[in-house]
């Protein structure tokens, strides 16, 4: 069974920084494209970050500068990087890959159970 865990999350002041991690376990055969999405209370859900198995990055415009999202293909992680937090940037964080579990089979797509941040002071 394939599953994406996100940690890292937690309370920070604004101006802090925090670093997420997304692991994925299970049978895997290889890992595609994975997000950062992120949803605050009484709002939809929205992409944060994205990267490629070659390692293209794209980012929200507002966020650009501050987040920084990597991969270690060994480890089957995903990260993100966040700097310079803002009280705005509070939102449940969620990551999701598209996976396949044997050679020659599509990937499917997965997310995770999300990690809350909050930004306060």
């Amino acid at each position: 069974q394939v599953q994406l865990v996100e940690s890292g999350g937690g309370l920070v002041q604004p101006g802090g920084s925090l670093r997420l991690s997304c692991a994925a376990s299970g049978s895997i055969f290889s890992i595609g494209a994975t997000s950062w999405y992120r949803q605050a209370p009484g709002k939809e859900r929205e992409l944060v970050a994205q990267i490629t198995t070659t390692g293209n990055t794209n980012y929200a415009d507002s966020l650009k500068g501050r987040f920084t999202i990597s991969r270690d293909n060994a480890k089957k992680t995903v990260y993100l990087q966040m700097n310079s937090l803002k009280p705005e940037d509070t939102a449940v964080y969620y990551c999701d890959a598209f996976i396949s579990l044997a050679p020659l089979t599509s990937r499917a797509h997965y997310w995770g159970q999300g990690t809350q941040v909050t930004v306060s002071s």
